[in-house]
């Protein structure tokens, strides 16, 4: 079955989309529900929405998930919790959670494919050496960044304009990720992946 998503992704000239973070810290901190979070998404024209949540038990992540899904009418991601995956549309991994499966790359994968099948899998690259490895796996998309400094991650690295470079030599489509607004317009980044700048007017 072809998800929207897909589609979305099979649009060559398709760049800059809207993929809103559902940080729930974030949400808390700055009086955000998560009804305000889903009519941004709306007014915004999100094509895809990850959910990241350190601080809710999995019965309270697993109830808002449910309601993201019901109110919107596009992907929605999972950051980290390969348990929750069966009420998500897929799972977005960073380095670090990746090698917990396996130090090998390509052996990880295939651990992680098992559990998730065919939903949606993306892993957050940094530079040129981890876009490579990522070219190399099966995946439907990459994180790249940080595109610029954020006050809500340390970040070590800052690509910024080297970040279209990055890009380009990526086979998966591209979602830059750090200190991205939604206006940024970014040569070869197919998604714009935005988290408190969504709250900014």
């Amino acid at each position: 079955m072809k998800t929207k998503l897909k589609e979305l992704l099979s649009l060559k000239d398709s760049f800059n989309n809207l993929y809103a973070l559902c940080d729930f810290q974030t949400l808390q901190n700055k009086n955000i529900s998560l009804d305000d979070f889903i009519q941004i998404c709306i007014k915004k024209n999100a094509k895809i929405v990850q959910y990241r949540d350190k601080i809710n038990s999995d019965s309270i992540q697993i109830q808002n998930l449910k309601y993201l899904k019901t109110k919107l009418d596009i992907p929605i991601i999972i950051n980290d919790k390969i348990d929750l995956i069966q009420y998500a549309d897929g799972l977005h991994l960073g380095q670090e959670d990746f090698l917990k499966f396996h130090t090998n790359k390509k052996i990880a994968i295939k651990l992680i494919r098992t559990k998730i099948k065919d939903k949606l899998l993306g892993l957050s690259t940094h530079n040129e050496v981890e876009i490579l490895e990522s070219n190399e796996l099966d995946l439907d998309m990459i994180g790249l960044g940080a595109y610029k400094g954020t006050n809500t991650k340390d970040v070590s690295t800052i690509l910024g304009d080297k970040i279209s470079y990055l890009a380009k030599i990526s086979k998966h489509p591209v979602c830059a990720i750090g200190g991205v607004k939604c206006e940024d317009k970014i040569s070869n980044v197919r998604f714009n992946v935005v988290g408190s700048a969504l709250y900014e007017d």
